[in-house]
């Protein structure tokens, strides 16, 4: 195993609508919550569940693709890394988050609710309302170490549409914004 890889792969259901804002120099930012389920059974026999709650965050054009085409409940497959964010709030009470920052996202079912596809191609999530951040630092040195290449956008393309048997992928690519 190689030292200081840090690799974040969750599979589960997105618990809010993504949260798309800007930041003052334009870069986009996508924040949104997903929920991973562990079931097992206990040696007398009784079954167990629980829940884990991951914040996820995406920049640039990755977050504006799942603002566009996430909503509340449907599955997720999100692969990134760990980043723990520490900061002082308001009544000087040190705080810290940690959260996956995606750099792959691949849609894995339709919403619950959302029709069947037609020859038209999927249907885009409601684009939730657009908020802008703050220019602090820490938001700035994100975006300089976030950037997708065209090569890693190919590559969502084509991992986007795997596992949607019942979509076209040629025209889920012409519907893409990018």
């Amino acid at each position: 195993m190689a030292h200081g890889v840090n690799i974040a792969i969750v599979l589960g259901n997105l618990t809010r609508d993504p949260e798309l804002r800007y930041t003052p120099a334009g870069h986009a930012v996508c924040s949104f919550g997903v929920a991973t389920n562990r079931s097992w059974t206990t040696a007398e026999g009784e079954s167990q569940e629980k829940v884990e709650f991951h914040n996820v965050v995406a920049w640039n054009k990755l977050a504006e693709i799942c603002s566009q085409y996430l909503i509340k409940g449907q599955k997720v497959y999100i692969q990134g890394r760990l980043q723990t964010r520490t900061w002082e709030g308001q009544d000087k009470v040190r705080r810290s988050r940690t959260e996956i920052v995606a750099d792959q996202m691949v849609m894995l079912q339709r919403p619950r609710g959302a029709p069947v596809p037609t020859s038209g191609g999927v249907r885009p999530a409601p684009r939730p309302p657009v908020k802008e951040v703050d220019g602090s630092e820490e938001v700035k040195k994100e975006v300089k170490e976030e950037t997708i290449s065209e090569n890693q956008l190919e590559d969502q393309r084509k991992s986007a549409s795997k596992g949607n048997e019942d979509v076209d992928p040629e025209e889920v690519k012409k519907k893409m914004p990018f």
